[in-house]
């Protein structure tokens, strides 16, 4: 059987390819398949469980459609949709995940991660990430009405943008030394996490031993994801996105 891995997809109005492929994905992919992992930035944003757009309806129905085939689907929090909760969970039969977590692939212990937390350079970032994952300030933002949300999350969408023009690539890649020290800490060989937008399988050591960190596509232009199989193969995969 087979597992499959994807991050970073941005769904969007304004990006109905994105969507289009997503589905596409789903059909030809994922239909019946052990799991499907969706390591963050599902969303390129999210603004609570409680608002139902166009295509947060048509996505959930979808999502459902897949989990009913028998696939198992696992969802992690990433630095655009950390406010999905048990609610859409519901409606589709996922299941959320800590971020980290470690699971058992095909007999081999992995490390999932959305991938920000390892961005420890970018000091500001991680400040930032701090204040948005705090439980109350989520609690308060959470009672507001949605055009106040909806106002408050295209204002963040736009001092992000702006502040990460300035900054370097390397400023907002992992840092090395953090994800050996995640390896080391969970004990295990492979790490698996999106959100640089860097895909590659880096052939790395942690604590004196051989180690894999694969790198999730985004879906800007080109659809990418991650195969497991019981063999014990890992292939990254990708095709053009079709406009």
């Amino acid at each position: 059987m087979t597992t499959l891995f994807i991050s970073d997809l941005h769904l969007e109005e304004e990006r109905p390819e994105i969507t289009r492929a997503f589905f596409e994905f789903l059909d030809n992919k994922a239909q019946g398949i052990d799991a499907l992992y969706i390591l963050g930035d599902f969303f390129e944003a999210w603004i609570g469980d409680d608002e139902n757009t166009p295509l947060q309806v048509k996505v959930k129905s979808k999502l459902r459609e897949t989990s009913d085939s028998g696939t198992h689907i696992f969802l992690m929090h990433g630095n655009r949709d950390f406010l999905i909760g048990q609610q859409f969970c519901e409606e589709t039969g996922a299941t959320l995940l800590e971020d980290p977590t470690t699971v058992n692939l095909y007999g081999k212990d992995v490390l999932l991660m959305h991938g920000d937390s390892l961005c420890t350079n970018d000091i500001e970032y991680m400040k930032f990430r701090k204040n948005m994952r705090d439980s109350e300030w989520q609690v308060l933002f959470l009672k507001r009405s949605l055009p106040e949300r909806q106002i408050v999350a295209q204002q963040l969408r736009t001092i992000s943008q702006a502040k990460n023009k300035g900054k370097t690539l390397e400023i907002m890649d992992v840092t090395p030394s953090e994800v050996e020290s995640s390896l080391v800490k969970y004990n295990v060989n492979t790490l698996i996490h999106g959100h640089t937008h860097r895909p590659a399988i880096h052939e790395i050591e942690a604590n004196g031993r051989a180690a894999k960190r694969i790198v999730l596509g985004d879906w800007d232009k080109n659809v990418w994801y991650l195969k497991a199989d019981a063999t014990g193969e890992i292939e990254l995969l990708s095709h053009p996105l079709e406009h």
